[in-house]
């Protein structure tokens, strides 16, 4: 049954990811996220800083005043986040403006530039001033920008403006409707030039849409009825715990086929739970609850960990209990990469890839793993996960960074990789036997038994 299974799933559903996969908008999404990493990874570093010198001292040692010692560093990382992840929709739109533009073989620096010009233009540029006298919040000032609309708010929206600015700008170059100067002009000049009236349509199309928006909802912006009425909606669904088992075994017989099936769902992931990580954080910042029970950072620290299927708990579980000296070699071999969350080589190397044996547990583990640690969270027990923690951090550490240093987050995480040991064991112990049963059908099957190879 379970080969019928697998010859139906490499029929049907393995063409159908591999062409999701590689779908050339999807590629570009995914890579504009891989490209903003600098800065995500940036206020990451800020944010933790601060949970080491502000939050936990507050937390579990009051009495020193470290924070009051150390204001100079938390003000400096909150300048730190400040440029990075609350403005977070700016460097998206414009590394989206610019995977677009190189992938349809145009200028992509003036892809990218576009591309963030016409997020701006649909941005709000009236503010309320509260400090503005005896008027006080009754007061507005035209030409600022609000932060609520750069930062991982404003991803969606970001997203779609990206997308209609760059293809708008892409397919006017691609079509030659540009100014064209004299051969002996200089080449960089010559570009620029080109590029001036598909910019000119792409930023005026995005401005004249703000204006359409803004008339017909009496005064919101493109951005206030994205989060309303697509962004905000779609994330209350993902925040669900089928929506999160779904991801989770997507990804889990991705990989079980052989494709990386965090890079193939990487902008539904990254677009959906990397929004809802940021705008927790945030939250956070700004002294408010914070509101999604699971966040990019959920994944990893409680499912993924050692990578796809908890491979760190495949590992030690076949270095325990299997008696294959191939598969224990592969996981000593595998163990150092599998504590920093790189899975690849017990995946290929076991290989769970296409392995019948294994399909079960592969499937099993992530999905319990992560019905334990969303009951945990959303009972309240552990906070939310609400800081960027590089994905290279070592499991359980994971945990406790990407909640603010929380000791409750750390031993979750430390249970579920128990629990996924002792499941994978019992499957390891099973293909002990298995391997045995097979080998002595081999044996049979060649006319040799111990005494005749004695």
């Amino acid at each position: 049954m379970l080969d019928k299974f697998t010859s139906w799933m490499e029929e049907h559903f393995v063409p159908a990811a591999a062409k999701i996969g590689s779908n050339k908008f999807l590629v570009a999404i995914r890579d504009a996220f891989i490209a903003i990493m600098p800065i995500t990874m940036t206020g990451a570093i800020a944010t933790l800083l601060n949970v080491f010198v502000r939050d936990l001292p507050t937390n579990y040692l009051p009495d020193l005043h470290i924070a009051e010692h150390m204001q100079w560093l938390i003000t400096i990382n909150g300048n730190v986040w400040w440029a990075t992840l609350a403005m977070l929709s700016l460097a998206f739109v414009f590394a989206l403006g610019y995977q677009i533009s190189k992938m349809y073989k145009t200028d992509a620096l003036a892809g990218g530039l576009i591309s963030l010009a016409s997020f701006i233009a649909v941005t709000p540029q009236v503010a309320t001033i509260a400090e503005a006298g005896p008027e006080g919040a009754d007061a507005v000032g035209w030409g600022f920008l609000n932060y609520s609309y750069l930062d991982a708010k404003g991803l969606f929206t970001a997203l779609l403006v990206g997308l209609v600015s760059s293809i708008v700008y892409a397919k006017l170059m691609n079509r030659k409707i540009t100014i064209k100067m004299p051969d002996s002009v200089p080449p960089a000049v010559s570009k620029a030039f080109a590029s001036i009236i598909p910019g000119v349509i792409a930023i005026y199309l995005c401005g004249a849409a703000a204006w359409v928006v803004s008339e017909l909802t009496g005064g919101l912006a493109i951005g206030d009825v994205i989060l309303k009425y697509v962004q905000m909606p779609f994330l209350g669904l993902s925040q669900g715990l089928g929506a999160v088992l779904i991801i989770v075994l997507a990804v889990q017989l991705l990989w079980f086929f052989g494709l990386h099936g965090t890079n193939v769902l990487g902008a539904v992931i990254d677009g959906t739970y990397l929004t809802a990580l940021t705008m927790n954080d945030s939250l956070f910042q700004a002294g408010k609850p914070m509101e999604y029970i699971w966040t990019r950072a959920s994944f990893d620290s409680y499912v993924w960990m050692g990578g796809a299927g908890c491979s760190l708990a495949l590992v030690i579980a076949v270095l325990v209990f299997s008696k294959r000296a191939d598969s224990r070699a592969v996981c000593k071999m595998s163990a150092p990469m599998a504590v920093f969350n790189i899975n690849e080589p017990v995946v290929f190397g076991m290989p769970i890839v296409l392995n019948p044996i294994y399909f079960i547990p592969w499937l099993l583990v992530p999905a319990v793993l992560t019905i334990v640690a969303y009951l945990v969270t959303a009972a309240g027990w552990v906070p939310y996960a609400h800081v960027v923690v590089p994905w290279v951090v070592p499991p359980v550490l994971y945990a406790f960074l990407a909640t603010g240093g929380s000791l409750a987050a750390g031993l979750l995480a430390l249970v579920n990789l128990v629990i996924a040991v002792a499941i994978w064991s019992v499957f390891v112990i099973v293909a002990n036997r298995y391997d045995q049963g097979v080998e002595a059908d081999e044996a049979e099957d060649t006319g040799l038994s111990d005494f005749d190879l004695d």
